[in-house]
């Protein structure tokens, strides 16, 4: 017969992970919703503070208070991922989800200027900026569910889109290629009066090719342009048909986010999984099956 003690310590502590699990990973109940207001706010101020990092005037004269707040946050986000990974009933899947795999890289640059032996750890640290990501959490925490829902029917069109879109891509980069080889052999064979060559920035096909994108996504810097008239005959063209085609895939898309329907996802994240975007009123998680709580 085992040990009725063993029992109730087994209990206790399952209690204790589920409990804090709730309030860590769900938004549903006050502790919870407490937890990632609190947090987000933490996530604002951090990302303010390597912002200003950034700026040589403010860095000069508060460089203590600000290298002191950055190992702050860092410190309180790392004990926070911890947290995370000690709750989580499947803590590898949380590290490799996509939340988990944010929540590492938001502390990892503050600790790699710490290395002695990293060229550049000095500024690494403002890569502490991807904590922004983790402002995602908002539309979960704030149960801002027909966004959640707009965002899903969005990702959804452009997935279904995907074999359109990469036609679309195929013929540009082939019109490209093919414009961008032209002009060249149009405009590289200048010479000026003393028959030296005119560098005229179509010198190779590579550099032809950088105008042709330009020029087709009307962008046109004009770093690079034609002199010759057979030459701007052919860029007025490559004008035109990219005005012709920017339409392309928003259209694309448009007609296939009419096709998907919106849904209103649920607040809530399987911790099975962690998978998060189910159905308003699904009970179970509809990836691996696990009990919603």
């Amino acid at each position: 017969m085992r040990d009725p003690t063993i029992d109730h310590h087994e209990l206790s502590t399952r209690s204790w992970r589920e409990r804090w699990s709730e309030i860590i990973f769900e938004a549903d109940t006050p502790a919870g919703k407490l937890f990632d207001v609190v947090l987000l706010i933490a996530i604002l101020l951090s990302v303010l503070v390597v912002m200003c990092e950034s700026v040589v005037s403010i860095r000069t004269a508060h460089a203590d208070l600000l290298v002191g707040a950055e190992w702050f946050f860092t410190a309180l986000f790392t004990i926070e991922y911890v947290a995370r990974i000690a709750c989580a009933r499947r803590p590898l899947r949380y590290v490799f989800s996509f939340f988990g795999i944010v929540d590492l890289l938001a502390i990892l640059p503050t600790y790699v200027t710490a290395l002695p032996f990293f060229a550049g750890g000095q500024s690494a640290h403002r890569l502490a900026v991807i904590r922004a990501l983790r402002l995602l959490r908002a539309f979960r925490v704030f149960k801002l569910g027909h966004m959640l829902s707009e965002a899903t029917a969005l990702r959804a069109a452009i997935w279904a889109a995907r074999a359109k879109v990469a036609v679309f891509l195929s013929f540009v980069l082939i019109a490209v290629v093919i414009v961008g080889s032209a002009m060249h052999l149009i405009e590289s064979g200048r010479v000026d009066s003393d028959g030296q060559p005119v560098a005229s920035g179509f010198d190779s096909i590579p550099e032809s090719m950088y105008w042709a994108i330009v020029t087709m996504t009307t962008v046109g810097y004009g770093d690079v342009s034609p002199t010759t008239p057979v030459g701007k005959t052919l860029a007025a063209c490559m004008m035109i048909l990219g005005y012709c085609m920017i339409i392309v895939p928003t259209g694309i898309v448009s007609a296939e986010l009419a096709q998907v329907g919106g849904r209103r996802p649920s607040t809530k994240i399987c911790r099975e999984c962690m998978a998060e975007g189910h159905e308003a009123d699904a009970v179970h998680c509809k990836y691996c099956g696990d009990a919603l709580q």
